[in-house]
């Protein structure tokens, strides 16, 4: 496929005007999570041998690591149908109903935050996984009777950030459960790399490094930080040291973190001696809702080793002061708390 089908293959429209999005089309332009991959492609390939439904597949881990896009390339491996739909929209069990009668035979349904899903529609879905019927109350009162639905073989295709809030039923419906994990920097140059490509930017090597770098690990900020540098760069070639000043203005540092993860540092270091502080704190602080520091903040600081997580609450490593250029205030306290975690 040439470079402007494959442009054209993926091009979304969004409010407010268009935007690329620079979706891998397939597992061979895929990167990263290689041993994942390779499973996903046996899984796929049996069940199109038995010409079979795929069994269910539930992909959790940190946002922007690529859940939808590989739910997306499952179907399309698959040759079948592809419908998406998120936890939070399904509230009634008609929209439920409405989504399972529809698919075609070995559809893919991707239900993206399924952690959110209503209680009484987990009910209703379990015999829908297990066995490919749906069993509806029509009417109120003495006149309601239960109706049960044949559904046609299906995937089902979960995406959660917090796979913690799963219920144990539902978690053990799914026969794949997969976990994405940070990609290294290198994936993330050939990520960078292959955007830039698309994007028709004259990226050099060390310039697409640069940007891995400080991607935080995740290909959805590497797309973003390539996306702004294009603008910064008005269609000149762009180096390693276009792309730091790009990111400066960004303020994106060398490490990857911007701004609201230093105030998060700050917060604990100089407001409270390193810790330990409740999340609902940090919140209120960065007055940003707890999820979003948990789900968005969080992660990549605890991976770099710059915060830790206690039962008492968050206290800041010997790195995290290291990274703020002050000296640790409380190490012994620290070491306590990790033992006791």
């Amino acid at each position: 496929m040439t470079k402007n089908a494959q442009l054209e293959a993926v091009k979304q429209e969004f409010e407010g005007g268009q935007e690329i999005a620079l979706r891998p089309l397939s597992f061979a332009d895929f990167v990263g999570q290689k041993a994942l991959c390779d499973n996903l492609k046996v899984f796929v390939k049996a069940a199109k041998s038995r010409r079979d439904a795929m069994d269910h597949v539930l992909l959790f881990g940190p946002p922007g690591l690529g859940k939808t896009t590989l739910a997306q390339i499952i179907a399309k491996e698959l040759g079948v149908g592809f419908r998406a739909t998120s936890g939070p929209v399904i509230v009634k069990a008609g929209d439920l109903a409405a989504l399972l009668t529809n698919l075609e035979p070995n559809d893919v349904l991707f239900i993206d935050e399924i952690h959110r899903l209503n209680p009484a529609i987990e009910e209703i879905l379990y015999p829908a996984m297990e066995d490919r019927k749906l069993d509806l109350i029509i009417g109120e009162g003495p006149s309601a009777r239960s109706v049960q639905i044949d559904l046609v073989p299906f995937t089902l295709i979960g995406a959660t950030t917090r796979s913690g809030l799963l219920t144990n039923p539902l978690r053990d419906r799914f026969g794949i459960p997969v976990r994405l994990e940070f990609y290294t920097a290198e994936e993330l140059a050939k990520i960078v790399a292959r955007t830039a490509s698309l994007l028709n930017m004259n990226l050099t090597t060390d310039g697409a490094g640069e940007i891995a770098k400080r991607a935080r690990g995740t290909p959805r900020i590497a797309g973003r930080l390539t996306r702004r540098v294009r603008d910064f760069s008005e269609g000149n070639k762009i180096d390693r040291k276009d792309v730091d000043d790009a990111l400066k203005r960004l303020d994106v540092d060398s490490s990857g973190l911007d701004s609201m993860d230093r105030r998060y540092l700050s917060c604990i270091a100089e407001n409270y001696g390193g810790g330990p502080v409740g999340i609902e704190t940090l919140a209120a602080f960065l007055s940003e809702q707890r999820d979003m520091v948990e789900d968005v903040i969080e992660p990549y600081l605890i991976q770099r080793g710059l915060v830790q997580r206690t039962p008492r609450g968050r206290v800041l490593s010997v790195k995290g002061f290291e990274y703020l250029g002050m000296k640790p205030q409380n190490t012994p306290q620290i070491d306590q708390l990790s033992e006791d975690e």
